[in-house]
């Protein structure tokens, strides 16, 4: 098997294990995953909220929070999985999406 094709079997596994990012800290009783806090729950955690988090909070705003659609808020474990899966092959589309163009645009550019 060519290296191109192991590092994407690799890629499609980790998608699918994506939902495990929600299965485990509920299973667990947990809260949100390890580092997926925002600024509010920082602060209930640690009891304050750290500088920087504080002044990067609102700097950025993801395309989708909590890594799903408007209508998954409360449904249960097994669609929010779905959307989980679906928001890794977005995410990653998007970055081999990128890379593919600065690559050709820099490829572009040595030729000239």
């Amino acid at each position: 098997m060519k290296t191109i094709k192991k590092l994407w079997l690799l890629i499609i596994i980790l998608i699918g294990l994506t939902p495990l990012g929600l299965i485990i800290p509920a299973y667990f009783k947990a809260g949100s995953a390890w580092g997926e806090w925002s600024a509010e729950e920082m602060k209930n955690l640690v009891g304050y909220i750290p500088k920087g988090l504080a002044r990067l909070a609102s700097f950025w705003s993801a395309p989708l929070p909590d890594y799903a659609f408007k209508n998954c808020e409360g449904k249960p474990l097994h669609v929010a999985g779905i959307a989980y899966i679906i928001s890794a092959g977005l995410g990653i589309a998007a970055v081999v999406g990128i890379t593919f163009l600065v690559g050709r645009l820099l490829t572009k550019k040595g030729r000239d």
